[in-house]
């Protein structure tokens, strides 16, 4: 029986996804007091936190594009959520469980951070100054993809040193 099917690893699911998307929204609402005048916080190296919004995807791709990216997110997260039902590894799982909480916590942004629905910017504050600007929720997004592509490495070595 897979992990995710139980009870217990369904709470357990569940309150990653909770964790992801509370940490991402606390460090945005921090980052919305604390750095919307234009003050940006060096800390170490490169590392500094500067506010920007992204109306559009990774990379600040397709700017103004925001509902259908949106919409999108939510039809992954619906189908990540589905799919947790049928993994078998536990990093798959919590992967995937980050992959949503980190989706959610940037379809969040989208749903009440603006003035329509779907309208608003993800808030983005954590800067590198070689790497685009990110926050929580996509730093949950490419661990939890990680995550889940390194299950499925394993997962076919696996298969191929059983077989004969």
């Amino acid at each position: 029986m897979a992990l995710a099917r139980t009870d217990g690893s369904r709470s357990l699911v569940k309150l990653v996804i909770a964790v992801v998307v509370v940490l991402d929204q606390a460090t945005k609402h921090w980052a919305l007091n604390e750095l919307a005048s234009g003050r940006t916080i060096d800390l170490v190296w490169t590392l500094r936190f500067n506010l920007v919004f992204n109306s559009g995807m990774a990379f600040s791709r397709g700017q103004g594009s925001g509902r259908i990216i949106g919409l999108l997110a939510i039809g992954v997260i619906v189908w990540l959520w589905r799919g947790l039902s049928r993994q078998h590894s536990k990093l798959a799982i919590f992967g995937t469980a980050l992959l949503i909480g980190g989706a959610l916590g940037n379809v969040v942004d989208r749903l009440f951070r603006g003035e329509a629905w779907l309208g608003g910017s993800v808030v983005d504050f954590i800067d590198l100054q070689w790497f685009p600007v990110f926050n929580i929720a996509d730093s949950a997004v490419s661990v939890g993809a990680l995550l889940v592509v390194s299950s499925l490495y394993s997962t076919h070595r696996r298969s191929k040193s059983i077989q004969p």
